[in-house]
């Protein structure tokens, strides 16, 4: 089904790997179609109820296959056709989606791990904000991200430098939640995952939706959303299922309805 990707489902997680680790898993026209695919399938399967987005080998993702650019490409069309529509895509799944970042993200790889919901970083992982080496800008939704994550100060100083983040860097800007030892990275992925897996769904693809949409409104239309959005997840089974388990003086089993 997929030829640049790996796709699986383990314990409601989604795994989806991009799989050309001889390439530092770069990217190419079908990997963005094959991502966005993985997505949708995700996002449709009720029994997945968070995404993670890994690399294959010793790489997250390098960023573009720069084979596949020449003199005579239109970087814009380029951008509306094949990136644009992966990063959208993560942003409008209304489930968790992490960056496990298991090496380097350069270029639209870090763009990619900006656009996701978390990140956690293997020991051995990097970022580096690639674009002004080749007399490019950072795209793919990074200068939209960056300065959201890191501030503008440091947002311009990434861009503009391109300097390389190392893991360790990366958590004290807040780049990534947690970084992890590489003997423990496919039980603390595991880990981190389930356990967003097993938060309520519906209320986390609430939180999401609107957190992106806070940055744009006014107070007063924010409140009311939260008034209606609190509306719709008190009538989930697991709003139900939260105020059991508080008067039962136990952990409350969501199941995403």
């Amino acid at each position: 089904m997929y030829t640049t990707i790996n796709y699986e489902i383990k314990n409601k997680v989604a795994y989806v790997t991009l799989d050309r680790a001889d390439k530092l898993n770069s990217f190419t026209p079908d990997m963005n179609k094959e991502v966005i695919q993985a997505l949708r399938s995700a996002e449709k399967d009720s029994e997945v109820r968070c995404i993670v987005i890994t690399g294959a080998g010793r790489a997250f993702s390098a960023g573009e296959d720069l084979a596949g650019v020449s003199e005579d490409t239109d970087h814009a069309e380029f951008l509306r056709q094949r990136y644009n529509p992966m990063i959208k895509k993560i942003a409008s799944v209304e489930k968790p989606v992490v960056a496990a970042v298991n090496g380097v993200a350069a270029g639209a790889g870090m763009s990619l791990a900006l656009a996701c919901d978390f990140r956690i970083a293997s020991e051995k992982a990097s970022f580096l904000e690639a674009f002004i080496h080749i007399g490019l800008i950072p795209d793919s939704g990074s200068l939209y991200y960056l300065p959201r994550i890191v501030g503008h100060a440091k947002a311009m100083e990434l861009a503009v430098l391109g300097e390389k983040v190392k893991a360790s860097e990366a958590k004290e800007l807040g780049l990534v939640t947690k970084v992890i030892e590489l003997e423990n990275w496919d039980e603390e992925v595991a880990a981190f995952s389930e356990r967003l897996a097993n938060l309520p769904t519906k209320a986390v693809g609430i939180i999401k939706r609107y957190l992106y949409e806070s940055t744009l409104q006014p107070l007063d239309e924010m409140l009311e959303k939260e008034a209606y959005g609190q509306r719709t997840a008190g009538l989930t089974d697991d709003h139900q299922e939260g105020l059991k388990a508080f008067v039962e003086k136990r952990n409350p089993e969501f199941t995403g309805k």
